[in-house]
């Protein structure tokens, strides 16, 4: 059933947007507004705008802009009806059940109906993949390896843990409900032989459903259950129209929250890790898809928080991953409170977890190291400190590192350290390290993480713009908010915008002030399903104008559009005439439309002086 416009205002009314968008935007005050890094593009310096006050969300730089239900559309690739169930779920405010239904779909275009077909794939076979783990004899060893990894049912049900069997069953359940077979060959669940024909992809494995950041399945991981060496103990989806294994974080969706509510996001190397980890109450783990960390992935990071624990297997290639992590932050993100932990006996966190509790690995992470003392660590192994010779080179490796913190008296303090240590005059260490400061300058760093946004950004999008747009933009703006100006407006005979998206919108507005006395963006928003027109409403109610209209204000606009824009389009036909006038050598002609021009600029002058 079509959800109704009252039940629709009723769920945006009781939502502040600022809470919704807060989840997954690291979220900063800023004038009246609160600013952060745009979730739909990457930048340095924050550029989106969410206004608590018109309850909307607006990006200076790549446009996009409305209020929360646009948002979730905007960032999960989901309907306006699926977004307003989202939002009632996200703040608890209830809704009727008749409204729960299947809106998949609904106004999507053809590529985000084909993305969201590839998802539902994906959600039906989390379902099969975990029946068969849960319900049936050949999912039986599946369970008893999981259970004897100490995962109870709980997290299995929380993590949609499965099984893909080594009867290969996807293919026939597909094949039983007639799916389509171009489909299946993008979904990236099925191998495909040369002559076409598709196979289960993952057999006799224990399947790790991967989420993307809205909670969708998207793609799979899967670890072999019996033991082979002629295949990969761990198995994933390959690259789809849906997953991109660059851009994934494994576990964001349910991490995110306990992430917001200041808990470090703690970075892990496996699925396992981030699991086990969350079955002890520690929420706030997620993993990336490789041991390389990707800008996009430290993008994502970012915007939601900017303290970071990076806690890797305890093995050596876990300490040289950690390493590698610490070298990736630092060349894309500066404003990142990195920390490091290392799994003591080279256990991997699952591992401590299920052998030391819960409290100790609290403890770890309690008293994480800041990245240079991991990394002074880490230097220390690749030497022979026994030997003069590297000890020397340790010595000069350590000062470089020290030369890119950004504090002097930390860097005193490790010059103390090091000159302890190796027994060397500090003076010396001292004259090491002054050419490398002034080579290496220090990044700076806010106090609190954050820039205030580009404020030419939106004056550069004004001078793109045409008078007429400025004037229909101002107008439209006033006649939104003060209901005088309305009237005086829409009572003048013949009024019209130039621009048909603007009067597209005057006519909606015509529409919502039947139903609504006062003027509220974001519910008026709720009426337009054109993108375009959504951002066109965005841009004109972030115009900065005066507080209060006056009468020459309007004048102004009214003249421009009803008067000024007519003579200025015929302005531009006559010309435009004339060049073909003179191309051809007409000279009649010419004459004829020269004295055209002079009039409509003799009239145009005329109403600008009105």
């Amino acid at each position: 059933m079509k959800i109704p416009e009252d039940v629709i205002e009723q769920v945006r009314s009781q939502v502040n947007i600022v809470d919704v968008v807060s989840q997954y935007v690291q979220l900063k005050q800023s004038g009246k507004n609160l600013f952060g890094l745009c979730p739909f593009h990457e930048e340095r310096t924050p550029s989106f705008s969410v206004s608590e006050d018109k309850q909307i969300f607006h990006c200076f730089s790549c446009g996009r802009g409305g209020n929360v239900f646009k948002f979730l559309m905007e960032l999960q690739n989901i309907s306006f009806p699926e977004a307003v169930k989202k939002v009632a779920e996200l703040e608890n405010v209830p809704l009727d059940k008749k409204y729960l239904v299947n809106h998949e779909g609904a106004g999507n275009t053809a590529a985000d109906s084909k993305q969201k077909q590839l998802i539902d794939l994906h959600e039906q076979t989390v379902k099969l993949y975990n029946h068969i783990l849960t319900n049936t004899k050949m999912g039986q060893p599946a369970l008893d390896y999981l259970h004897k990894r100490g995962v109870t049912d709980d997290t299995i049900a929380t993590y949609k843990l499965g099984y893909a069997p080594s009867q290969r069953l996807l293919k026939p359940f597909f094949d039983e409900r007639k799916v389509d077979y171009q489909l299946l060959r993008k979904s990236g669940l099925f191998s495909e032989d040369q002559d076409g024909n598709l196979r289960d992809r993952f057999v006799d494995r224990v399947m790790y459903p991967i989420r993307n950041g809205g909670g969708q399945t998207v793609g799979f991981s899967g670890r072999i259950l019996t033991a082979n060496p002629d295949m990969p103990k761990y198995l994933n989806s390959p690259e789809t129209e849906t997953f991109n294994k660059r851009k994934i974080l494994f576990n964001l969706d349910l991490a995110r929250m306990n992430i917001r509510n200041k808990q470090p996001a703690i970075l892990f190397e496996g699925f396992m890790d981030v699991i086990t980890a969350y079955q002890a109450g520690i929420k706030s783990g997620i993993a990336s898809m490789g041991t390389s960390l990707t800008e996009q992935q430290i993008y994502d990071i970012k915007r939601i928080t900017h303290d970071v624990v990076v806690c890797y297997d305890g093995d050596t290639p876990g300490q040289k991953a950690i390493k590698r992590a610490i070298d990736e932050f630092g060349e894309h993100d500066t404003t990142i409170d990195l920390k490091v932990v290392t799994v003591p006996d080279g256990m991997d966190p699952d591992e401590f977890i299920r052998n030391k509790g819960a409290d100790d690995f609290n403890k770890l992470i309690d008293h994480a190291q800041a990245p240079i003392e991991f990394e002074l660590t880490y230097l220390k192994k690749q030497y022979n400190l026994h030997s003069e010779v590297d000890q020397g080179n340790y010595i000069a490796e350590a000062i470089k590192l020290i030369s890119h913190i950004d504090s002097s008296i930390s860097r005193d303090l490790y010059l103390n350290r090091l000159a302890d240590e190796f027994s060397v005059e500090k003076k010396l260490l001292q004259q090491q390290l002054m050419p490398l400061l002034k080579r290496t300058p220090a990044m700076p760093k806010s106090t609190d993480h954050y820039q205030r946004p580009n404020p030419p950004v939106q004056q550069q999008r004004a001078k793109h713009l045409s008078k007429v747009q400025v004037a229909e933009m101002q107008l439209l703006n006033r006649m939104l908010h003060y209901h005088d100006v309305w009237l005086k407006v829409s009572n003048i005979p013949g009024f019209a915008f130039v621009d048909e998206q603007f009067q597209m919108l005057y006519l909606l507005a015509e529409g919502y002030f039947t139903k609504f006395s006062e003027y509220s963006v974001a519910a008026f928003s709720n009426l337009i399903t054109e993108n375009s027109l959504q951002s066109l409403l965005i841009n004109i109610e972030m115009l900065e104008l005066p507080d209060e209209p006056s009468d020459q204000e309007i004048d102004n606009c009214v003249n421009v559009l009803m008067y000024q824009a007519p003579v200025d389009s015929k302005l531009k036909k006559k010309r435009s005439e004339l060049t073909q006038a003179t191309k051809i050598g007409d000279v009649e002609k010419q004459k004829e439309l020269m004295i055209e021009i002079i009039k409509l600029e003799q009239q145009k002058r005329t109403k600008q002086q009105v």
